[in-house]
């Protein structure tokens, strides 16, 4: 849910009178936030399970880029200031606008891998060393190499 909020706000696809839009979003953009809230959900489920697991912080930087990118997706492109000012208003609606759909693909990608990454890495257990060649075992008294 705070993921949702985090992105669905200051992209005003929850209206507020806080924040709002030039270009009205597109038809994909709730629905790839509401993927982009549930798999970002889930993986950090794992996180709150096992906190120690393996992969940890490949797992969160691949969930949290995802995340990012799924802000710029569904974002208005003339309203985000980093690409009014690397790109321009035309830039932004020529270059960046067609890109939107691509980087929503790439957001909920990012989110399934770290998610699967996580998930597969759960079930993982840790191998236990074998014990030297050397030991001497006893067993009933007897004392074998």
């Amino acid at each position: 849910m705070a993921t949702y909020l985090i992105v669905a706000i200051p992209t005003d696809l929850i209206d507020t009178p806080v924040f709002s839009r030039e270009v009205p979003p597109t038809w994909w953009a709730q629905p790839v936030l509401i993927i982009t809230a549930v798999l970002a959900g889930l993986l950090t489920a794992t996180y709150v399970s096992r906190p120690d697991g393996p992969n940890r912080q490949n797992t969160v930087r691949l969930g949290g880029a995802g995340a990012i990118v799924s802000f710029f997706a569904v974002g208005c492109p003339v309203c985000n200031k980093l690409v009014l000012i690397a790109l321009g208003t035309s830039g932004a609606m020529q270059f960046f606008e067609p890109i939107q759909p691509y980087l929503a693909a790439a957001s909920i990608g990012l989110l399934v891998w770290a998610l699967t990454r996580r998930l597969t890495s759960e079930e993982a257990c840790p191998v236990t060393r074998a014990r030297p060649a050397d030991t001497v075992l006893v067993q009933a008294g007897e004392v074998h190499d």
